[in-house]
């Protein structure tokens, strides 16, 4: 959003937003309209619904889950908006916290942890992504944690589902591609996830005392021992 408050008319490439067309960066999906293209993660939205899903999975006696979000994130309102819908099906109650810096964490699990909540669902945020590994040291410390993308879980996150991030980065570059030959970014459709994986840390689900039922191991892209 700031780049596109910056200028109207220098190509912008995008690495993933969350809801480019409710946000206002593009008019639509398939036809941009502007100086604005890449990819896009609206099916974040289901994404978020289906992680909670999988935490249940994971967490049997999950009743009452932690959403972390960044309030500073305009995306993280309709991701909001899809978990509360996959909770109320599972039977789940939610407990939202927030952090706008890394200064916010050590205050938002020390909440969690009066609350007493099962598990935590980290919405995507590039926050979150930068602080990765002292988020996996508070999450591995307090509550079992469910991600959107794989580098929380490297880091020492408990499981994530959500998209192949270098597949998406990989797309964006070739627009970037096509734009330095001459295409213009209003004509560029806005490229979505098309491959989506679950990996899952079993060093941390040992330190966290929680066994990962075989099933879900046979479903999971990857498993970090």
């Amino acid at each position: 959003m700031a780049a596109k408050n910056a200028t109207a008319t220098i190509p912008i490439v995008m690495l993933g937003a969350a809801t480019p067309v409710e946000l206002g960066l593009v008019a639509s999906l398939a036809r941009p309209g502007g100086n604005i293209t890449g990819s896009s993660w609206s099916v974040d939205l289901a994404i978020v619904g289906k992680g909670l899903e999988l935490l249940k999975e994971t967490v049997p006696k999950l009743r009452l889950v932690a959403i972390l979000t960044n309030p500073d994130n305009p995306a993280h309102a309709s991701s909001i908006e899809s978990v509360k819908r996959a909770a109320r099906s599972l039977g789940v109650r939610l407990q939202f916290f927030e952090a706008r810096t890394r200064n916010d964490f050590n205050d938002a699990f020390r909440a969690m942890a009066q609350h007493r909540v099962n598990a935590v669902l980290i919405v995507a945020d590039a926050l979150f992504v930068v602080h990765r590994g002292p988020l996996a040291d508070l999450e591995a410390k307090y509550r079992p944690s469910m991600h959107t993308l794989r580098q929380k879980v490297e880091a020492g996150g408990l499981m994530c589902y959500g998209p192949d991030i270098v597949a998406v980065w990989r797309r964006a570059a070739v627009s970037v591609d096509k734009i330095l030959k001459g295409a213009t970014p209003a004509d560029l459709p806005i490229k979505q996830p098309t491959k989506f994986e679950v990996v899952i840390n079993l060093k941390t689900a040992k330190a966290l005392g929680l066994t990962i039922s075989p099933s879900l191991l046979v479903r999971a892209d990857e498993v970090i021992r």
